[in-house]
């Protein structure tokens, strides 16, 4: 599976490349970046797993998560896409692909994450069509709260991850 690169105004979502694993590294191994997902920084041995994981899905699935780039630099400013991580969330509250994002500080309070996301659900919605998809965030993530309700998300309910509570979003039928 060839990874389309989409482009908005102000960004590149690219597919993975190992000289990501550096920038990655870093945003991944920042507790602000971290807080609100999974709640420890992670280890460079961590990041480079999850991107053989990115990679993995595309070539099974179709589908999977971009860098996200700024246009200008080709700055990395963080991840985005779909996957489905089976994580045996209840099926009544979770349903089709799972939308995710992060990203570094640099990216935060602009609008980074909606724009990106947009991009991203218009080509799911080309390439899949799937009826239904969802996202998890933490309850305590207020900015991927407004994110996902600017992106036609709403809380199904909660349920446990890895013991923790999850708020569940889903977005379609």
């Amino acid at each position: 599976m060839i990874v389309p690169t989409l482009t908005t105004d102000r960004l590149i979502l690219r597919p993975h490349a190992q000289d990501d694993l550096g920038p990655l590294s870093a945003m991944w191994g920042d507790p602000e970046v971290t807080r609100h997902i999974g709640g420890q920084p992670r280890s460079q041995q961590e990041v480079w797993t999850t991107l053989l994981r990115v990679v993995g899905h595309w070539q099974l699935l179709a589908y999977g998560y971009w860098v996200v780039t700024l246009r200008a630099t080709g700055e990395v400013l963080g991840e985005a896409g779909y996957a489905d991580h089976k994580r045996g969330l209840p099926p009544e509250l979770a349903a089709g692909p799972e939308a995710g994002w992060a990203f570094g500080p640099a990216a935060w309070g602009q609008g980074i994450a909606t724009e990106t996301m947009l991009a991203c659900q218009n080509w799911m919605a080309a390439a899949h069509a799937p009826a239904t998809t969802h996202c998890i965030i933490d309850p305590g993530n207020f900015a991927s709260q407004k994110v996902a309700a600017k992106l036609g998300y709403r809380q199904t309910g909660e349920t446990l991850l890895r013991g923790e509570p999850i708020g569940v979003y889903r977005r379609g039928s």
